[in-house]
């Protein structure tokens, strides 16, 4: 079972990436863009995820991803019941949902810096 602090750290750790506080919610940022947020009660995470592969993440686990509210649709974005994710899954979802806001060179390097992934 994942919880906030089972990926607070990336939140700095990640180059380019900080956390901020917007109406008591904890997000993650590259510049403006939010790639990770969490629910004010801290259960649910959501994330950047590619709009094309989204409906067959949710397909496939149900229980554990849904979809954003219709008016958020629009945005790459999943949302995760943090509870039905492990620590590591949780901290791999929020490292992809990184790379999808930052150049690709920043994601190679994080590649060679972690080559077994998220710690």
């Amino acid at each position: 079972m994942a919880v906030i602090d089972d990926v607070r750290a990336l939140g700095s750790e990640l180059e380019r990436s900080y956390e901020v506080y917007v109406r008591g919610r904890l997000k993650f940022r590259v510049k403006q863009i939010v790639y990770v947020a969490f629910s004010l009660d801290e259960r649910v995470m959501g994330f950047g995820f590619p709009k094309e592969e989204r409906a067959a993440l949710v397909e496939s686990e149900p229980h554990r991803f849904h979809l954003p509210p219709q008016a958020d649709l629009r945005f790459h974005w999943v949302h995760a019941d943090l509870a039905t994710l492990d620590p590591a899954e949780a901290r791999e979802l929020v490292v992809d949902a990184w790379r999808l806001v930052v150049p690709q060179k920043v994601s190679r390097a994080y590649d060679l810096a972690h080559p077994h992934g998220p710690g």
